[in-house]
């Protein structure tokens, strides 16, 4: 969960809106967020991101709804064979922040993962956290390279081979395997 303190981290700056002073209505909003932004992460699985984040937040008296649209580019290895590819980002991601007398509290009981506390004396949403979770969950989860690039010159011949090797290998094995248990139905 978000931790809604501003944060002072690296070269990284708080990305915050004042809320207190906007009118009850739809507000738009939109970052840019470069690979600058992620570069303190201990671990990630994409590197050179250039992604934008519109936010729509729908501001109501003790509630707000947030929508988070993410777009952008962001490097990636191939799962097949570690080649670099470059893959778009797109998602979209809905919060409920509800302002509340204990919001501690009220976070550490709540289960939705969408909805989330602050106090009632609140003035600014602090995005950090949630832009740097929605950008990383927009990263495809299966990242291979095209059919038109497999085997291609940017794809790394010795990992092909070596999984050519390792499928025949399987292959064989699981072939001799499957018909192993039928030689005592044989007739003699």
């Amino acid at each position: 969960m978000p931790s809604f303190k501003p944060e002072v981290m690296g070269k990284r700056k708080a990305i915050e809106i004042a809320f207190v002073g906007l009118k009850p209505g739809i507000h738009e909003f939109t970052f840019k967020v470069e690979d600058l932004f992620f570069a303190e992460a201990a671990t990630r699985d994409f590197a050179n991101c250039s992604a934008t984040v519109n936010l729509q937040l729908d501001k109501k008296s003790s509630f707000m709804l947030l929508k988070f649209e993410v777009g952008g580019k962001a490097d990636v290895a191939c799962d097949r064979c570690g080649n670099q590819l470059t893959k778009d980002l797109w998602d979209e991601f809905n919060m409920l922040v509800k302002m509340v007398d204990n919001p501690e509290e009220m976070n550490q009981q709540e289960e939705n993962p969408d909805v989330f506390y602050i106090s009632k004396t609140e003035s600014h949403l602090y995005l950090n956290d949630w832009i740097y979770e929605f950008v990383s969950l927009s990263v495809p989860v299966q990242k291979l390279c095209s059919e038109e690039e497999l085997g291609g010159p940017k794809c790394n011949k010795e990992i092909l081979e070596k999984l050519k090797e390792m499928e025949a290998n399987d292959d064989a094995n699981n072939a001799n395997a499957i018909w192993k248990g039928l030689e005592k139905f044989k007739k003699k």
